[in-house]
């Protein structure tokens, strides 16, 4: 397991497409090279003709009736999405009709759930970010540093997830090994990915995987089985906020308070890691000063890599990385 090298490649934007919507969360890729992203309204969208961004196009596929984040492509020209209103959602690309596959777990509301991944078993497993603070107030679960995070699963022809894993730190970005021997999951607020196997003689079992980032994770995308795991990063680290993550708990609570009632400014520091299932970083890209902010999600699509952002009004399509 490797951490990031101190001379990242420059992450460099080639153009900015704006989608007529605000905060494409996710950006996931399908076979053909179109994107798929939701945004804060609650539309699903498709951007087609990216090899020729002067004449993207865009196509609402769906509404969720909530707020989507995390997506996942099915087999069957269907979709998953975590809707942090609605919880774990289907739909079908044919029609755009959605249905709700879990909105509950354990007794509770099904709130925050960020990311989400099916395997060829037919099992989900899904990711929620905070238990005490919603999406509107994420800020408030990275400075409480509250470890509330959970993994979720939804067996086969099931409507109740179980928990597999709790006191995640900001769980986020969700992807399984090639082998699907393993699932890794973004922890925001820890700086790491996290490894929990599945098979084999360490089931059940959770590890790290990368640790000591150099910026915050958050989505985590995957072309197939050949392909390396991306990792957006929302922002660098913060020097101050890994001094208050050692804090009592009492001085987390009341800053995180105060955080929630700030006007949250994005830095213009934003990167992608793309990590191999040894857990080796393959590419490691940033830019400084970058006008599109807070990167939540990247994928590879038409010849690019596309990011996106809880934030912005669009995707950035950048250079991809070189090969090594």
């Amino acid at each position: 397991m490797d951490r990031p090298d101190d001379r990242p490649d420059a992450l460099l934007a080639r153009r900015y497409v704006a989608i007529g919507g605000r905060g494409p969360e996710d950006v996931v890729a399908d076979a053909r090279g179109r994107v798929l992203t939701g945004v804060e309204d609650g539309r699903i969208l498709r951007l087609d003709g990216l090899t020729d961004p002067e004449s993207v196009r865009v196509e609402t596929l769906a509404d969720t009736g909530g707020r989507p984040l995390g997506l996942e492509l099915l087999p069957d020209d269907g979709l998953l999405v975590c809707d942090a209103e609605r919880g774990l959602l289907r739909i079908d690309l044919g029609d755009g009709s959605v249905r709700v596959l879990a909105d509950s777990v354990a007794g509770e509301r099904l709130r925050f759930c960020s990311n989400v991944v099916a395997l060829s078993d037919g099992s989900v497993y899904l990711t929620v970010s905070s238990r005490r603070y919603p999406l509107h107030q994420w800020l408030g679960d990275i400075v409480e540093h509250t470890g509330t995070g959970r993994l979720l699963r939804l067996a086969p022809d099931s409507d109740t997830p179980e928990v597999v894993l709790e006191g995640l730190q900001f769980a986020n970005g969700l992807a399984a090994s090639a082998d699907e021997s393993f699932l890794v999951i973004a922890e925001t607020g820890a700086y790491r990915l996290t490894r929990h196997w599945l098979t084999g003689q360490r089931a059940g079992h959770s590890e790290p995987f990368v640790e000591d980032l150099p910026g915050m994770p958050d989505n985590i995308w995957r072309a197939g089985p050949d392909g390396p795991l991306w990792v957006a990063l929302a922002g660098p680290r913060v020097p101050p906020l890994d001094l208050l993550h050692r804090a009592p708990d009492a001085v987390r609570h009341t800053a995180a308070r105060i955080a929630v009632r700030a006007p949250y400014r994005p830095t213009g520091t934003i990167g992608a890691l793309a990590v191999d299932d040894e857990g080796h970083v393959v590419h490691h890209l940033i830019a400084r000063g970058s006008p599109f902010r807070m990167v939540t999600g990247v994928c590879e699509a038409a010849g690019h890599l596309v990011l996106g952002s809880l934030r912005e009004r669009g995707v950035a399509l950048c250079e991809p990385a070189a090969p090594k």
